[in-house]
Parts: C-alpha cells; structure tokens; sequence
C-alpha cells in the first residue's frame, strides 16, 4: 500500500480532502497491526484519515480518528517513535490538520489536533485539557495561539496573557496577539521589551529594522489607546500609520470600527467604502458596515452589501448580522433568527450580541436584552453595550441600575461625551416616567425638575467636551420642548445647522415647529431632511403626518388595511 500512501500525502498537500477522505477509508482498514512497522503504518493512516476529515469540516469523525491514532501508538515501543518525536519538534514546526507531512507519529501534534477539533466543536474545556498536555517546551506558534485563546475563553487571562506573550516571543507581527494583550491591560512598555533586539551589523542597527520597530510601536499604542478607551488617541495614530502604509485595508477597517463605536458614523461609512473600493470581498467587520447603512435608511446600499456578502460567504456571522440589519425594518422577528444565527456560527462575535439586543427592546423583551448586552460587555465593554443596557433597564422601569450603568460608562469611558449624554439620557427618561398622585403632585413637579436640571447639566457638559456631538444637541433640544422653552430649542437647533447640513436637524427643527402649529417651517426642514438623505424613513413618516395635519385630517387616525398590504407587498419586492 506504499503507493496508495503516497497518493493520500498528494492529495492532502493538494486540498482535496474528499477524495483524501475515501482514500483513507482503504488505508486505515487495510493496515496490518501484527507487528510495530504495521501499527506504525496503522497509526499514520488514522491521522491522515483525521486530516482529510478536518479539511472536509467533519470534526467528529475526525476527532474519532486521531483518537483512535493516539491508542494504537501506546502499543508501540517508545523506542520506535522517540527519534520521530524529537526530529519534528526540533523543527518547530506545526503541520495544521490539513498538512500530510506527517509521516511518522507525533504525539503533541496529534494531541494538537484533537483539540482543534474540540474547539471547532465549540468543546473548549476539552480542547483545553488536550492542550494542557502539551509540555511548553515544545508548543509552536500555532498551540500557544489557539491555547491563549482558549484559556481566554476559560476567562483564566493570566495565563492566556503568558500564552500571547510566548506568541510574540515567536513572531512579533501576531496582531491577533497584540490586540489581546491591550485588551487584557498590557502598557505600550511592556510590549516593547517582547520585540526582539536589534541584529548588530558592525555596530550599526540596520535602517529597516529600526523603521519596522517605529511602526510596530505606534500600533501597538494605537491598541493600547482603543483598549483603554481612548479612541480619540488611537485614531490619531491609526492616521499615522495609514500615511505610512496607504490604501491599508487592515487599518482602514479599524479606523471604521472605531468611528462606529463612538458614533462619528459618516466618517465610518466613508472608511468602509474606502477598504471595499480596495478590497470588494472583504468581509471583516461588513456587519458593523451594514448596521451603519441601515442606521442611515440607505436600504439600496444596504441590499448591496448583502447581496455581495451571501456570494462572498454566507456563513460567516457577518453575514447573519447583515441579513439581520437588512430584515430588522420588515420582519424583526426573521431578523433575529439571523442575529442568533450569527452567535451559534461564533459565540464570541460582539456585534452579533448588540444587534441581538436591540432586537429584543424592538420586540419589547428587555429583559432578554440585558442579558445580550451583559454577553457584549463580557467579551469588550464599549459604548453601544452601555447604551443598550441602559436602554433595557429604563424599559423595565430600572432607574438605579439604568443610572449605575450609564455612570459606570462614565468612568470606564473617560472624556467621552457619549457617556455623559447617556447619564443625561437616564435623568430625562426617569422624569417623564414619574407618574404624579393628588397627594404628592407638588413634590413630584419639584423631583422632575430637579431631574430635567441634572439631564440639562450633563448634556450641557457633553456639548462643551465635543461641541460637533450633535446628539447632545438634539437632545438638549428635546428638554427646551419639555420645559416649554421653544424658543430656546429653536435658536439651538438652527445654530448647529448653520455649522453642520445634517437631515437629523432638519427632523428635529421640524418636530418643533409642528408642535407650536408653525407647518409652513415644519414642512420646509422635513424637505429639507429629505433632499440630503432621500431615504430618511423619520423625515418620510414626519412628513406624511404633516400633510395630513394641514389637510385638517387626524394623523394618527388608522389606514385602511388594503393599502398597508399593498405598501407590505411594494416594500417586499425591494428584497427579491
């Protein structure tokens, strides 16, 4: 059978693990076990057949397989596989499942295996305990990756952190490495000292590798900034670095990402579409792309994107987040199907917890949105996660724990605005749902007030820290309404539209003056709105209601059923 093993490494070097996987199933029944050569060549072909199954994504049969493997090696005599053990360990190499160079037994890569195999099966206290056995000595770059992981995931980070340095150790350019050591709190100097030293060519250091050590350095700070929250810091770096390395895709994205996280979303869009024009299938984080499109009611783009995406990879949790944002305006239901989709295909992607979330306050189970958020903010607390939790306990009526949230972001999130305007967003929200008895009306008038001056006071401070957060803005805007103050809402509004042409204040100018019966300027800023972003679905429904409002036709008196089924029909076509 020499040859029919020959063909099985060429096929395996090959890709083609189907017919690798067929071939094996020859190979392993034909292999004679009655002396230590023909249990050797027993043992290859189970972990050849184990290889052909992984590649095929059959994981539980691969992982039968290298088991099996690992039991007919114990009856080998050590003396015969000794030399094999240490002549590819002293390699330092790491053949994948996929690899046949495997041409004699290796334990701590079958082991290796094993656990890789375990982990696709979401097995992670198992795939741990292989790993464990691995002597540190001997693990690769490959087994202290996936063991950091994997100790993360066991939220033992202590030891992921040592795993992750190791890593670093062995290639200093793991940015997988990088951003979890930020992440779990390592300082810019500490990761200086896992860079390697300078090669010493006749007492110069070489002109390349001081520059390799520059940029290295800069992103690893822009890491640390974003880890500690200082997003402002690490933009400014990122921008740094992409005039170094133009038309970078990887620092594109997460310039994008960060943008998104604290709300700068026309920036985010720009950069996403910026790494598509480069790179059109690229699918790393397509998903927070695709929430900030419907975010805009760019449904056209929206519908793009996903096409693009289900014929780049359908099941990448990207995708699911995507087809959940593209569904969430028609059927939120469907949508969430695609958003737990999204957690069944990786329990660890973020953006499939938020968007799971804000799903759940949609179809009104708050409850089970804090539980959602809770698993965002167990993986990376930022805004959005605060935002919704925040969200979740004012709709369970949760005052306290909604105002702890939104302070807890205040600290963690240090100089953010943000935070601020989500403190200010707690005691505005809590005045309205204060309910008023005949007993105590007057102290509940006084408590109100005493809120809406501490919302007024945060939002205030939001606007001094960022003057260009047109959140704090509109929202300010919002308590002059409360407060009867107009005027006042008005004069506030039309100074940031003189600065920024933004369709959200042309909505809220709007808004305004249809409540004080001005409609003539109510109907000119929802055109207004319309004509810089034609899908505004806000300035659509604000103006539809306006123009009934000034046909003397009751807004919020129900259609007839025939022409909702009708808009139903229309807008499921924009799908197909």
């Amino acid at each position: 059978m020499e040859a029919a093993r020959e063909s099985m490494a060429a096929l395996l070097d090959a890709g083609l693990f189907g017919l690798a996987e067929t071939l094996g199933c020859f190979l392993v029944s034909s292999a004679g076990a009655g002396n230590d050569a023909g249990m050797s060549m027993k043992v290859e072909s189970l972990v050849q057949h184990g290889d052909a199954l992984y590649g095929e994504k059959e994981f539980r049969r691969a992982l039968n397989a290298y088991k099996q493997a690992m039991q007919y090696s114990r009856s080998i005599p050590r003396q015969a596989t000794s030399n094999t053990r240490s002549s590819v360990s002293a390699t330092g190499r790491s053949p994948s499942p996929n690899s046949s160079n495997l041409l004699s037994f290796n334990e701590n890569e079958v082991k290796f295996k094993i656990a890789l195999c375990h982990s696709a099966l979401y097995e992670h206290r198992e795939a741990l305990h292989e790993m464990e056995g691995i002597p540190s000595k001997v693990r690769t770059l490959k087994m202290n990756m996936m063991l950091g992981k994997l100790y993360r995931i066991s939220k033992n980070s202590r030891t992921a952190a040592v795993c992750y340095k190791e890593c670093l150790r062995q290639c200093p350019y793991v940015f997988e490495a990088i951003t979890a050591l930020a992440e779990m709190g390592l300082s810019a100097k500490e990761f200086s000292l896992l860079f390697p030293q300078a090669p010493n060519r006749g007492g110069k250091v070489p002109g390349d590798f001081v520059d390799a050590q520059r940029w290295w350095s800069r992103y690893v700070e822009a890491q640390c900034c974003i880890a500690s929250h200082d997003y402002k810091g690490g933009l400014d770096i990122y921008l740094e670095l992409l005039q170094r390395f133009p038309n970078n895709v990887h620092i594109l994205l997460e310039i994008a990402k960060v943008e998104a996280i604290i709300g700068r979303n026309a920036e985010a869009i720009m950069n996403f579409e910026k790494a598509r024009l480069i790179d059109p299938n690229i699918m790393t984080y397509m998903d927070e792309y695709a929430i900030l499109l419907k975010s805009k009611s760019d449904y056209i783009k929206l519908n793009k994107l996903v096409h693009d995406m289900l014929h780049i990879d359908p099941a990448r949790p990207e995708t699911c987040v995507a087809l959940a944002a593209m569904w969430e305006r028609k059927d939120e239901r469907k949508a969430l199907t695609y958003a737990e989709k999204s957690l069944r295909v990786d329990d660890r992607h973020i953006t499939g917890y938020i968007m799971k979330g804000n799903l759940h306050l949609s179809l009104n189970r708050p409850d089970l949105a804090v539980t959602d958020f809770r698993g965002a903010q167990e993986l990376r607390a930022d805004l959005r996660s605060y935002q919704g939790l925040v969200r979740a306990y004012l709709a369970l009526s949760k005052c306290k724990e909604a105002l702890f949230t939104a302070r807890e972001a205040m600290k963690v999130l240090h100089q953010s605005a943000k935070a601020l305007k989500l403190v200010g967003d707690v005691h505005a929200i809590s005045s309205s749902g204060r309910e008023k008895t005949s007993v105590q009306d007057q102290q509940q008038i006084i408590q109100q007030r005493i809120l809406l001056r501490q919302a007024r006071k945060f939002y205030e401070s939001a606007i001094r820290l960022e003057p260009g957060f047109l959140g704090a803005a509109l929202a300010l805007a919002d308590l002059h309404v409360v407060e009867g103050r107009n005027k006042e809402a008005v004069m506030l509004l039309e100074k940031y539209l003189r600065q920024w042409a933004d369709d959200s204040l042309h909505i809220k100018l709007a808004q305004v003056h249809a409540a004080t019966n001005m409609l003539s300027d109510a109907l000119s800023h929802y055109q207004s709105a319309l004509r810089i972003n034609p899908q505004n679905e806000a300035a659509k429904n604000g103006l539809e209601r306006l123009e009934k409002q000034m046909k003397g036709v009751d807004p919020d008196a129900p259609e007839e059923e025939e022409e909702n089924e009708e808009d139903d029909i229309d807008d499921r076509d924009e799908f197909i």
